[in-house]
């Protein structure tokens, strides 16, 4: 399957809704159809650089603390073993994942899409 399968809503909005044009007709009819795109249509923001973070978990720690780490420390984060990772694109959460470990290196399978970007 290629990206061009996908079915996509059209991002800036429905065009008829400032058409005037009465529902059902001919016209109309186009309208709905042009409001469905594929992913060939975003082809200009595929090229657009994002930042990709899975983030392990989280630990606060005071300064003076920071400063006494060293080789070897161990920095208790704030989730358990097993636990979901989040997936963040350009500082937002978009989904959980798991790691993975791809040939000799690690990855993170995504699990869960985080649609409202709050993860709440």
């Amino acid at each position: 399957m290629s990206h061009d399968d996908f079915k996509l809503k059209d991002l800036a909005g429905s065009k008829g809704a400032s058409t005037g044009l009465a529902p059902g007709s001919g016209a109309g009819q186009s309208l709905i159809e042009d409001s469905v795109r594929t992913a060939v249509d975003l082809a200009p923001v595929f090229d657009v650089p994002v930042n990709i973070s899975a983030v392990l978990g989280k630990a606060h720690i005071d300064v003076n603390s920071l400063l006494k780490l060293t080789a070897g420390s161990v920095l208790e984060l704030d989730r358990k073993v097993g636990e979901a990772i989040d997936i963040y694109v350009n500082n937002r959460l978009v989904a959980r994942g798991e790691v993975v470990v791809v040939e000799d290196r690690l990855g993170v399978t995504m699990t869960e899409i985080i649609k409202d970007g709050d993860g709440s």
